[in-house]
């Protein structure tokens, strides 16, 4: 039986910035839009941590029964390192998506947008065909299109949607931002995998970019959010505090394009996290001094 510490390790506490992230800065876009509700902030940002803890356990489920984890570099996996029963990661997954499912209907009753149903109920369905079902997704290199419109689009526009019911192409460009650096924690991530997944036959876009191809796409990744910074200053100077997350990424990148691998590469998923994390801060709170 797995111990605490094992389940909150096999949660991937790393990832959290993914989830929090889009719903701090999405709070500050609605700020600037003068409707901010804040406990529809923190139901959102409920959903966003119960869909990601629930999707990591998913992918550890359905990578642990499909033997991909059987040899790995990084973090401990429940199912593959035997630490849990493949039953009891399966029901905590689907346990925390209930609990995304429940928070999210409260969010719809309160918009009275029934619509979004549909939204939470794609949400979910991406968490599990990530890599769960006969033909997940993300073993055929589309899991950085479902970060990105997940984790970025629809978790900030999302946020802000809920509680201005209209969005604003300040909110579309920090999705844009976020979406991107939360793609860029994967990528680092399948960056390190790459030899085991391609032997597993797990194709990722890091397998399918190469080496060179991913650790270039990932520097393209983290440039992005500065290059938002920068139209979102043209029109809210303040805003150009953003910028003062770039340090936090140095680290990170020199060590993907200094040609890092495996375990060396373990820490480049945190600082990205960390970078993100603090871009959304700088940002929201930028844009919420606007309104």
């Amino acid at each position: 039986m797995a111990t605490v510490a094992e389940w909150i390790e096999g949660a991937r506490p790393r990832t959290l910035p993914n989830a929090i992230a889009p719903v701090l800065v999405g709070v500050g876009a609605a700020a600037q839009l003068d409707a901010v509700s804040w406990w529809r902030s923190l139901l959102a940002l409920l959903v966003a941590v119960a869909l990601i803890i629930g999707v990591n356990y998913a992918n550890d489920y359905s990578d642990g029964v499909r033997g991909t984890d059987n040899e790995r570099v990084g973090p401990l996996r429940l199912v593959g390192s035997g630490a849990a029963s493949a039953k009891a990661v399966l029901g905590a997954a689907l346990g925390l998506f209930l609990l995304a499912a429940l928070f999210g209907l409260v969010l719809v009753l309160a918009s009275g947008q029934w619509w979004l149903l549909l939204v939470g109920a794609s949400c979910i369905a991406g968490a599990w065909f990530y890599t769960g079902g006969s033909r997940p997704y993300g073993y055929a290199g589309f899991g950085e299109v479902a970060v990105f419109v997940f984790f970025g689009l629809t978790a900030v526009l999302g946020t802000v949607y809920v509680q201005a019911e209209r969005v604003s192409w300040e909110a579309l460009g920090c999705a844009v931002a976020v979406g991107c650096l939360s793609v860029a924690v994967l990528v680092a991530n399948n960056l390190r995998d790459i030899p085991t997944d391609r032997e597993a036959g797990k194709i990722t876009l890091a397998v399918r970019l190469g080496d060179r191809g991913t650790r270039r796409f990932y520097l393209a990744l983290v440039t992005v959010p500065f290059l938002v910074t920068a139209a979102l200053a043209f029109a809210h100077p303040v805003t150009s505090v953003g910028l003062l997350a770039a340090p936090l990424l140095v680290t990170p990148v020199r060590a993907v394009m200094a040609g890092n691998t495996g375990v060396r590469l373990i820490p480049v998923l945190r600082d990205t996290g960390m970078a993100m994390l603090a871009w959304a801060i700088l940002t929201g709170a930028a844009l919420a001094f606007t309104g």
